[in-house]
């Protein structure tokens, strides 16, 4: 299968987009990139729970933009465009109280100036417990 990702992508390269930044509070950790979906965790702790103990809807729609961000600056010339997030949607199916969230994020459209992706999380046993739908502008880079 042929590669959706513009040039050379390892999980080193996204990680170190993390830095000092709210996935890297949240402790979001991108582990594995195929020819066209990325995988990241995210440990569902006190930095992700809501008070009753559950994972937070919040870090999961987190979790989710991250990875649908992520993807985009992957699928576009970095040297002169970014994506921005338009709208994401979460449908919480299942709660989860401890261990590790896994996003699987692949796409749905990443041509032209707007890029869609599915983000599915999953907890430990594999069980679907968040659905997200992404939607990221394609914009010019800053300068």
């Amino acid at each position: 299968m042929q590669t959706i990702w513009k040039g050379e992508i390892t999980t080193q390269f996204v990680n170190d987009l993390n830095k000092n930044t709210m996935g890297e509070f949240m402790e979001i950790n991108f582990t594995e990139i195929g020819p066209n979906f990325m995988k990241a965790t995210m440990p569902v702790n006190h930095k992700t729970k809501q008070p009753f103990g559950l994972l937070h809807g919040g870090a999961s729609v987190a979790l989710a933009e991250t990875i649908g961000s992520v993807a985009s600056l992957c699928v576009v010339n970095r040297e002169f465009f970014i994506g921005l997030g338009m709208e994401i949607n979460a449908n919480h199916i299942k709660p989860v109280t401890e261990g590790l969230v896994t996003a699987v994020c692949t796409a749905i459209k990443t041509d032209g100036k707007v890029h869609i992706w599915e983000i599915k999380i999953y907890d430990e046993t594999g069980d679907l417990c968040c659905l997200s739908r992404f939607t990221c502008m394609i914009v010019p880079k800053p300068r």
